[in-house]
């Protein structure tokens, strides 16, 4: 017998031995469980096998929502500059902050050797808008005008200090990456609306900071690698190659990779590699966007009283206000999760001016988006986030003066708002203490927000797991619970 034959003969071998064990084990945990029992919670089950890795062929509940935008405003802005009003801050300014109120809460290393905390009023003034009355900053009058189509959150809180574990702990629902992100779930379950364009889109805007952003942010993790984040480019053509080179037409481009689709198939019957399909998946997807992606970056269409309200930059490849518009036009094409990154609000210093150069870039384009998607009838089963990682500090990072005090990290207490999708307008939900340092009231964690969300897309998030190297995952780990209060 010659190598080959042997190693053949040893793995086939290993295969039948395997395989009967597999089966025996399979009929005694039949037998302890009891068959065609209808009790078995379904997410326990799906986790017994590694064959059950399916997407859900129907939701588990009727959905509110179909699409989900996320304005990830990437850097932690200031609750208390922009919705949580604390009068307070105003007396006390300058004034130690009170023992009790910081108590045990992290700092970050950024103020571990200040030996002052004192307390800094808002850098913005409020007034009280809407129906509810309520108190929104002066820096953000665009947002202010739609405070009766949005819910505001401003009992977040994370367990996350530093910005790449906050961004990813958000995202993905655990700090360390290689875990799927919220789109990539979502992609994955659910699937595609649109057999054109990929189903979990990203964006990042150009002109916002220098605040570095990982793309395992996006990343699909151990799911199969198609699922993944497609980015757009911050310039005319969001795809790179979008275009066939110089005397190459459409149906070269076909014949080309019909030749690489039977080569691959042909390599995984072979290997049974899932990541060989997510190849072929992604180059038909690719030929497809060729088409598509022409139609929806072109602005030529658009009437100039839409583009007058998304803002001046509207028309700029790669600005914030380009990227809002063009998140409306992909869910007007059932696109199922796009994700827009802005940067910016990451203030440690100088934050009366860093917060109202943040909002000018981003304030009317966010209310636009929102109002745009309400008169196309898009907003009721559209879910818009709005929202960064993490808060600030009531007191000041560094020597308080005038002008050029800035706020620290601080996950305890922060702002994010939600429209559309099933969640409840004009309601504000949660309170903190007078400092906007400690949650009083309706505490939110970053898993409860990932439950509510799948919650509001048809999805329970406790029964929706994919196994991996022997562990049973899910986007909300393993706590989390879903915030009916915020739902119509």
């Amino acid at each position: 017998m010659n190598e080959f034959q042997e190693w053949e003969y040893q793995n086939k071998r290993r295969d039948f031995l395997r395989g009967s064990m597999l089966g025996l084990g399979s009929v005694a945990l039949g037998s302890l469980f009891g068959c065609g029992n209808k009790h078995i919670n379904p997410g326990i089950a799906q986790g017994m096998a590694d064959e059950v890795n399916l997407p859900l062929i129907n939701p588990h509940f009727t959905p509110k929502a179909k699409r989900v935008i996320y304005l990830f405003q990437s850097g932690g802005p200031s609750q208390m500059e922009l919705f949580d009003y604390k009068p307070k801050l105003y007396e006390m300014h300058g004034m130690e902050i009170p023992e009790s109120v910081i108590g045990k809460n992290r700092i970050s290393g950024m103020v571990s050797n200040q030996y002052s905390f004192p307390l800094a009023m808002p850098a913005t003034t409020f007034k009280q808008y809407g129906s509810n009355g309520a108190y929104l900053s002066d820096v953000i009058p665009h947002t202010a005008s739609i405070v009766d189509d949005i819910c505001i959150v401003r009992s977040m809180f994370t367990e996350q200090i530093n910005h790449e574990p906050a961004v990813i702990f958000t995202q993905t629902g655990n700090q360390l990456s290689g875990r799927p992100c919220m789109g990539s779930w979502l992609s994955y379950g659910l699937g595609s609306m649109n057999e054109n364009l990929p189903s979990f889109i990203v964006m990042l805007s150009k002109g916002g900071g220098d605040q570095p952003i990982s793309n395992q942010a996006w990343s699909s993790g151990f799911l199969p690698s198609h699922h993944q984040g497609v980015q757009f480019m911050s310039s005319k053509d969001p795809v790179a190659f979008i275009n066939n080179p110089k005397g190459v037409d459409r149906i070269d481009r076909r014949r080309a990779l019909d030749f690489i689709e039977g080569f691959d198939k042909l390599q995984n019957e072979v290997w049974h590699d899932a990541e060989i399909e997510s190849q072929i998946k992604q180059y038909e997807m690719a030929y497809k966007m060729q088409m598509a992606i022409p139609e929806i970056s072109d602005l030529s269409n658009e009437p100039q009283h839409i583009l007058d309200m998304y803002g001046e930059d509207v028309l700029t490849p790669g600005t914030f206000a380009h990227n809002c518009i063009m998140a409306r036009r992909l869910a007007e094409k059932d696109v199922r999760f796009v994700q827009l990154y802005h940067l910016g609000w990451d203030h440690h210093g100088a934050i009366a001016s860093g917060i109202r150069r943040a909002t000018k870039h981003t304030d009317q384009a966010s209310a636009a988006l929102v109002k745009d998607l309400k008169q196309r009838g898009l907003l009721d089963d559209t879910l818009v986030i709005w929202g960064g990682e993490f808060g600030r500090t009531s007191f000041s990072q560094g020597k308080l003066t005038p002008d050029g005090f800035g706020r620290d990290h601080h996950p305890g207490a922060y702002s994010i708002w939600m429209a559309g999708g099933g969640t409840k307008a004009g309601l504000v939900h949660g309170t903190t203490d007078d400092f906007a340092h400690n949650i009083a009231t309706d505490k939110v964690h970053v898993h409860d927000f990932q439950a509510t969300m799948l919650h509001l897309m048809g999805i329970d998030h406790e029964k929706f797991i994919y196994k991996s190297q022997g562990r049973r995952y899910r986007l909300t780990d393993v706590s989390g619970k879903v915030v009916k209060e915020l739902m119509a």
